[in-house]
This record gives structure tokens, C-alpha cells and sequence, in this order.
């Protein structure tokens, strides 16, 4: 944060501010955009790109923009010449930012799979560095999206003030240290794989969000997305299909108890996840000490004994921390998470209900799929359906309650690009 905060600094004393193109303004986005231009004036929303272009206006409004300074555009020109005047941009149009040579950097944020992956490519192609909250798409095709951004010479980045961002920080901060991180955990407040739009209906419209989100967060699929993406920044696996996963009630510190050290040492490293721990909603990085020496002294810190040695940041702050994200990127060239090489988990698809013969899949956050991580040389050699593929795909055969879903149950749709990003990405990670 020093680093960062004396860039921002910098930036300042120029007068220009970072222009950043935004892609969706639900929740997320929204919360991003009127908090960072109220209280980090070094971005500046140039423009929005929102299927409802009215939502786009009302965030910048509740920014605090003027509505006379707000464009409507639906071309590269007006586009242009909305940015270079000074003014907003609005549009429908995803590929006016992609193209846009004002923008410095773009933000993803629509946790939609296929249209994240036509966007966040598009902005790859046309040399945009892309800060990403599409943890769904992260956990389908990240590698792969990674490996052509490197190509292009910029900078695919997932986020801080989300847990996965927020684990790398303390990682990073472990391993300077001289610490090996073990163990990264999420810490939950429910985990129940059997929620649907209609049980989260409540619960969505008190704190304007979605159905189908709020439910991705109370199933288990986006912390399982969330987890495969730690897994693939740090070189981790699962200890087993959907992790342990348990129920406590005390402190994450006390977790060095539960775990069987030897065991975790032989697998590498896992992601896991505490439903009820405190503090909540947090994330924990269990390590171990690299000698006696580095022992000694987390001793006298009062870390205990070891093996295992306990690292927690006790919240993430969500849209209060993403524009730190964008800064780091942008001026400091900094990636937040990012896949590492090869993937090393996937987030496969399970049945929520008992499935038919002739149904098409739904999507994530909705009543017929949750996901489950799983070591991806596991889901390759047993061809397990990813969740980020499954909607659209029609059953061949039943399947029941909690199965996990196979490509041999369903018949994929032939026309989506993740469905071909997937395929590139298998093809250039073979499992043997």
C-alpha cells in the first residue's frame, strides 16, 4: 500500500488522471465507480460499456458526475471525441472500449462467462491491460487468457478486496519472509450446495443484488472458482473433490490443528475453505517455517510452535479496495493474481437436483448446477464438465442429485467461444 499510495501521489502532480473503460455495472462495478471517482480522483471512468445503458448513467451520476458531461456513443469516433472533450461515455457496444486508444486500462467485471470471454479477449487483441472480478471465467480459461496476454505484452490481473487478491497479498508477503504457504483458505459464512434464486430472493433484494449472484456465493461455486484461482497464482491442489471444507466455530489460528501437515506437504499445497470461523469474512495462508531460526522467532511473535504457522487479513473490503487494483497495474505494472503456468484445479459442474434426459443446462447461480473444484489433471483424465461450459449444454442421459456431470452426459452448444477457448486451452496443457 506505501508503494502504492506514493504512485498514486505521482500520478497525481501530472494533472491526468488514468482513464479506465469499464465493462458491466451491476453490484460490483457500480460499487467500484462511485466509490473510486468520490475517493481516488487518479481514476477517471471514462467509459462504461453496460447492456442497460441507463444503469451506466446513474452510476456516474451517483458519482457525482454531470449529467451533461454523460455521452451516449455507439461509434469508435463519438467514442473519441466524447473522451478526448472531457466528457463519459456510455454505449452497449463492448467493442468501442476495446479499440478506444484513450483508455489506459479496462475493467471486467460482469461474472458472465461467454461475454467476459469476448470482451477480455478483445481488449488482449487490441494491447488493453484487463483487471478482471470474472473469477468464473478466471477459473475456465485463465491460463489460457494469461498465456495470450503475456503474448500481447500486457497485463491480465484479477483483483484486491476480493479473496483471491487478497490471499496473493498475504502469500506474497509470507514468501518474503522466507515462509512456505501450505494451506490458502477462504473463510465462509454458509456453504450449501442446494440454495437457488428462490431461497436468495430475500436476501438479493435487501442488498441490491441478483438472485442468481447471491446464490453462486451461498452454493459454494464462486468460492470453489475463487479457491481454483489461488490454486492456479500459487501452485496448490485439492485434497480431495470440493476440498475438506468444515464447520468451526473458533478462531481461524486454530486450524494449525486439523490439519494433517505431512499430508499437506506430500500433495504440494492445498486451497480448503472454514464455514463459521472467525474473523469473518476473511481468508487464512497456513504456513510452515523454512528453519530454526525463522521457528525461534515466530515463537517469540506468538505464532506458536509449528509446524504449521497461522496467517490471516480478517476481511475484504470489495469495492472499497478494486480501484487499489487498477493503480497497482496501472502505474505500478503490479498483477494482482494471475494463473502461474499450467492449470493446477478446475471447477467442475454437479447436479443440484435430479437432472433429465432432454434438459438444458441453466447457468451458474441458478437452480439445476453447482460447482466443486477439482485437481484439473483429475477432471481431464475423468472428462468432467467445467461449470464455466455447462450452461447452454443439453443432457444425454439423467443424472442425479450431486453426481458430478461428465461431457459424456451432455451434447455442447457448437457456437460459443468459451467452448473453443476451453478447447485451446486443453490442447495446450496436455494431461498425461
Amino acid at each position: 500500500m506505501i508503494i502504492v499510495d506514493t504512485a498514486i501521489a505521482k500520478r497525481m502532480a501530472t494533472g491526468k488522471p488514468i482513464l479506465v473503460g469499464v465493462y458491466g455495472i451491476g453490484f460490483m462495478g457500480r460499487g467500484m465507480v462511485v466509490h473510486s471517482e468520490r475517493h481516488l480522483p487518479v481514476l477517471k471512468f471514462v467509459a462504461i460499456c453496460n447492456r442497460n445503458v441507463q444503469r451506466a448513467i446513474d452510476a456516474l451520476v451517483a458519482a457525482g458526475v454531470d449529467r451533461d458531461d454523460i455521452v451516449e456513443v455507439d461509434t469508435d469516433a463519438a467514442m473519441a471525441d466524447a473522451i478526448a472533450s472531457g466528457k463519459r461515455a456510455v454505449t452497449g457496444n463492448p467493442d468501442l472500449i476495446a479499440r478506444c486508444e484513450g483508455i489506459e486500462i479496462v475493467v471486467e467485471t460482469t461474472g458472465a462467462v461467454e461475454y467476459g470471454a469476448h470482451v477480455t479477449l478483445a481488449c488482449i487483441e487490441h494491447g488493453k491491460d484487463v483487471v478482471s472480478f470474472n473469477v468464473e471465467l478466471d477459473a475456465t480459461v485463465g491460463p489460457l487468457l494469461k498465456k495470450k496476454a503475456d503474448e500481447k505484452g500486457v497485463i491480465l490481473s484479477g483483483v484486491d478486496g476480493d479473496q483471491p487478491g487478497v490471499t496473493m497479498n498475504l502469500v506474497r508477503y509470507a514468501r518474503t519472509m522466507g515462509l512456505r504457504p501450505l494451506i490458502c483458505g477462504n473463510i465462509k459464512g454458509l456453504q450449501d450446495t442446494k440454495r437457488n434464486p428462490t431461497t436468495q430472493a430475500e436476501f438479493a433484494k435487501k442488498w441490491n443484488q441478483t438472485p442468481a449472484m447471491v446464490t453462486s456465493f451461498a452454493d459454494g461455486t464462486k468460492m470453489m472458482a475463487e479457491q481454483a484461482i489461488v490454486a492456479n497464482a500459487v501452485g496448490l491442489r485439492v485434497p480431495k473433490r470440493g476440498l475438506i471444507g468444515r464447520e468451526y466455530q473458533g478462531h481461524v489460528d486454530e486450524l494449525v490443528d486439523f490439519y494433517d501437515y505431512e499430508q499437506v506437504k506430500s500433495l504440494g499445497g492445498i486451497v480448503d475453505y472454514v464455514v463459521g470461523a472467525k474473523p469473518s469474512p476473511g481468508i487464512y495462508v497456513i504456513c510452515e517455517a523454512p528453519d530454526e531460526h525463522a521457528r525461534f522467532f515466530l515463537d517469540l511473535g506468538k505464532l506458536g510452535k509449528g509446524p504449521l504457522y497461522s496467517l490471516y487479513t480478517p476481511w475484504h473490503l470489495i469495492t472499497l479496495e478494486f480501484g487499489i487494483s487498477v493503480c497497482r497495474v496501472a502505474l505500478l505494472r503490479d498483477v494482482v493474481i494471475a494463473p502461474k503456468g499450467e492449470p493446477m484445479v478446475d471447477v467442475i459442474a454437479a447436479a443440484k437436483i435430479d437432472l433429465k434426459a432432454g434438459q438444458t443446462l441453466d447457468g451458474i447461480g441458478w437452480y439445476m448446477t453447482y460447482g466443486v473444484a477439482e485437481n484439473y489433471d483429475t477432471g481431464r483424465r475423468e472428462r468432467l464438465l467445467p461449470i464455466g461450459l455447462a450452461e447452454g449444454c443439453r443432457l444425454k442421459r439423467d443424472v442425479p442429485v450431486d453426481q458430478a456431470i461428465s461431457y459424456d452426459d451432455v451434447e455442447l452448444p457448437t457456437d460459443t467461444l468459451i467452448h473453443r477457448l476451453r478447447a485451446e486451452q486443453d490442447a495446450l496443457f496436455p494431461v498425461t
